[in-house]
């Protein structure tokens, strides 16, 4: 499985040309995390790790 993360530094910063760009390389799983660039906790990325396996 191919996965992806995504990460906007502010809440008025779009994704959508990260996300674009990753659908078009065939990524099946996307974790998006939209916060300021001051805040170290990154959720999604968190998830990411935890979901991720040897071969991902």
């Amino acid at each position: 499985m191919h996965i992806g993360y995504v990460r906007v530094s502010s809440l008025d910063q779009n994704p959508d040309r990260q996300l674009e760009e990753l659908r078009a390389k065939g990524v099946e799983k996307i974790f998006i995390d939209k916060m300021s660039g001051k805040d170290t906790e990154r959720p999604e990325l968190q998830k990411l790790l935890t979901f991720i396996r040897e071969g991902d």
